[in-house]
């Protein structure tokens, strides 16, 4: 379990202090948990915090009893946690398997032959096996991400951390990868970090909404997508006008007598011909963004 209270980071750029995270609360149980939000959110810094990479300007974060404030809580950490950062820096020239075993030497796995053992194992549970002896220079960038999940695994971690694992990925290797990492979470905590919101509606039961550095929703997807009913709605317009602007068009589509819209809103009273629609995922962060004062990038 994790525990962060009262988090706070500021970073200082031209004399000016710009808050990333601001007095964050948010607690993470074991499983699969998914960390959503949009670009810039404090996301990758709450990460890196978690990681031990950066330390906060103030606030608390508990992982498992240890406390990240002390040397010793964020050494202890570091042993059980495995990070697939956002950009995981590759040796192009080294080949999957050299790099992973280079991963393992930092990571304090000396014996030789309980290393190699190790570094087939988790290059095969990524389904690399028989790559293992391409460079990576050669790789897809869905096969770079699995170099980047196996070194992550390659100490046995009890916490992985990845994040924006599937930005730039295709969609079949987008499904790979999170397949992937449901399968990993089975005996381990997995915390997803996107902004992609279907990566979270088909990975995780337990979840929180970041914006600005706060937390604006934790809970179930289930939770987020029933707050939005009642504020969903689809409209077929004959003409070329937008709907007005305190409607967000979620999506639309050509159809042989007009547009359809897909709608998020407070209400639909100024188009009487709209039908309200049963709310997903992707309506019920449109509709938490909205009714939150955030703004939001619809059509």
């Amino acid at each position: 379990m994790i525990t962060i209270t009262s988090l706070t980071k500021t970073y200082g750029t031209g004399g000016k202090a710009v808050p990333a995270l601001n007095g964050l609360n948010l607690q993470i149980n074991a499983g699969m948990f998914g960390l959503l939000g949009p670009n810039g959110a404090g996301k990758t810094t709450l990460m890196r915090i978690l990681a031990g990479i950066v330390n906060p300007t103030s606030g608390q974060v508990n992982v498992d009893g240890l406390d990240l404030s002390s040397e010793k809580g964020k050494r202890a950490v570091k042993f059980t946690l495995g990070y697939l950062p956002q950009e995981l820096g590759l040796y192009p020239d080294l080949t999957a398997r050299q790099f992973v075993d280079y991963m393992a030497i930092l990571k304090g796995l000396d014996d030789p032959r309980q290393r190699a053992q190790r570094v087939e194992q988790v290059l095969g549970m990524v389904g690399l096996a028989e790559e293992a002896h391409r460079k990576v220079k050669g790789f897809s960038g869905g096969m770079k991400r699995r170099v980047g999940i196996a070194q992550a695994l390659v100490n046995d971690p009890r916490l992985l951390i990845v994040d924006e694992p599937t930005a730039g990925l295709d969609p079949e290797e987008r499904i790979r990868f999170r397949n992937l990492l449901v399968n990993l979470a089975a005996d381990r905590s997995v915390i997803l970090s996107t902004h992609i919101v279907e990566d979270i509606g088909q990975t995780c039961r337990d979840m929180a909404v970041l914006s600005k550095g706060t937390v604006l929703f934790r809970g179930s997807p289930a939770e987020l997508i029933e707050a939005a009913r009642g504020h969903v709605w689809s409209v077929t317009s004959s003409g070329t006008e937008k709907p007005n602007h305190h409607m967000t068009v979620v999506s639309m589509m050509h159809l042989s007598d007009g547009i359809q819209y897909r709608l998020v809103g407070p209400d639909a009273a100024d188009y009487p011909q709209a039908q309200a629609v049963q709310p997903g995922l992707e309506d019920g962060y449109v509709w938490l963004m909205k009714s939150s004062g955030q703004e939001v990038n619809g059509i």
